[in-house]
């Protein structure tokens, strides 16, 4: 489902409307993010139709890639469910709408409370390791749990380009091992002693991890469960949830690797997936939202230190955490503009696009060509439309910057929608209690 018009030019016309509608002002509104919800339907679109409509697949959205409560609602009514990794997420998860058996509970540190909940409610839970299987043991009893439950296992095929974005490797936190000694052999008996136990989960990564290894980890994950289904003589193992963790390419407005171009290799790599022998779960975050967000941000000031010229704005650290601490592994593009919005062309020009807290390494890019900055202009971080301003890092008590989601007509015309008021710095001298 193509975009109505060029992405570059969408958002200038954003960012134009949004300067006039004072959605962002050189006072009260120094920085803010925009989500494309034009742009977010086209994604799930695109995820859908890359898994044929013969094949019982819910795909869920990973919601710590953007937990506000108005977009998950949004995703819902396209038709997602969520999956949540803490009490917080499941909580917005509920408050979203979803009703709890399209909703799924990951997470290597599951609370006794946080199981009771999701097997009262009918939450499908993905057990991670040995000690919450003993957990899940007292909670079902002797009963037939309403909820769907699978174990995470984790293949144990190595890592991608960021160590820390990878699941799958000999010593990850994330699920049980199967290449460790004993393994296999314990989780057949684990299903064979539990009828209730029918779903094989894995997550190999995400960004740095190239398609080749995600599609290894979840013919790993079949593999297993074909041996469990085989072991036992009968077909206990019913669902695969495949994960999420599609990359993203931030080089450009492409948006690669693709949804059918990933199902397309798991079909040549794992046919049984697709022979609708298994039900299917997905969970992708990043790769549903990040191409369809920016955040946008005044220049305060510029200023020359050493020869370089640097251009402090009001998005840095606490809107782009991993771009400011891990700037190699999560570059950003960033694109200069007028205060009008409009897009600045003057000749490129090496720059330091620096943030407003106070620690010298708050840089969002380091020469980075681009005309000229100035005071009152505006600079827009592209691709942020997971995790960065809805991962907010609280350094220097900066606020949280308000998130407004758009649509965009066939005339043109811009609408905005909110998905979180900017925070006053009221709330941040609320007192406790």
């Amino acid at each position: 489902m193509p975009l109505p018009q060029p992405a570059a030019a969408r958002r200038e016309r954003v960012l134009r409307e949004a300067v006039r509608q004072r959605l962002l002002d050189p006072e009260d509104a120094l920085l803010a993010a925009f989500v494309d919800l034009d742009g977010v339907a086209a994604s799930v679109a695109n995820l859908r139709a890359a898994f044929p409509d013969r094949l019982d697949v819910l795909h869920t959205f990973a919601a710590k890639a953007n937990c506000l409560v108005p977009l998950l609602a949004r995703l819902r009514e396209l038709g997602m469910g969520c999956e949540v990794a803490s009490p917080g997420e499941f909580a917005q998860a509920l408050a979203a709408g979803f009703e709890p058996d399209r909703i799924v509970l990951d997470s290597p540190a599951k609370t006794r409370r946080e199981l009771a909940a999701a097997l009262e409610l009918g939450v499908a839970v993905n057990i991670d390791n040995w000690q919450e299987l003993e957990r899940v043991d007292a909670l079902v009893g002797t009963g037939t749990p309403r909820s769907r439950i699978g174990v995470r296992v984790n293949p144990q095929i190595g890592g991608g380009s960021i160590g820390a974005m990878s699941t799958a490797t000999a010593t990850s936190k994330f699920g049980i091992g199967l290449a460790d000694e004993g393994n296999g052999k314990r989780l057949v008996e684990a299903f064979r002693e539990r009828p209730w136990l029918t779903w094989v989960h894995v997550h190999v990564g995400s960004q740095g991890c190239p398609l080749d290894l995600l599609a290894e980890g979840v013919a790993r994950a079949v593999g297993f469960a074909e041996r469990v289904n085989g072991e036992l003589g009968r077909r206990q193992v019913v669902g695969i949830d495949l994960g999420g963790g599609l990359p993203v390419n931030f080089a450009d407005d492409t948006t690669a690797p693709t949804f059918a171009g990933y199902a397309a290799l798991l079909r040549a790599r794992v046919p049984e997936l697709f022979d609708g022998g298994y039900r299917l779960a997905t969970e992708f975050g990043r790769s549903l939202l990040a191409k369809n967000g920016f955040t946008a941000a005044y220049v305060e000031y510029t200023k020359t230190s050493g020869g370089r010229r640097i251009a402090v704005t009001h998005a840095g650290a606490q809107v782009a955490t991993r771009t400011v601490f891990m700037p190699d592994a999560w570059p950003l593009r960033i694109t200069a503009h007028h205060p009008s919005g409009a897009a600045k062309d003057g000749a490129p020009v090496p720059q330091d696009v620096a943030g407003p807290c106070c620690f010298a390494g708050d840089l969002v890019a380091v020469g980075r060509p681009l005309p000229l900055l100035e005071p009152g202009d505006l600079v827009a971080l592209l691709d942020t439309g997971a995790y960065y301003a809805t991962t907010h890092f609280q350094y220097n008590s900066l606020p949280e910057p308000a998130v407004h989601g758009f649509t965009v007509d066939a005339a043109g015309a811009v609408r905005f929608v909110p998905l979180r008021r900017a925070q006053g710095i009221e709330e941040l001298l609320r007192p406790v209690g």
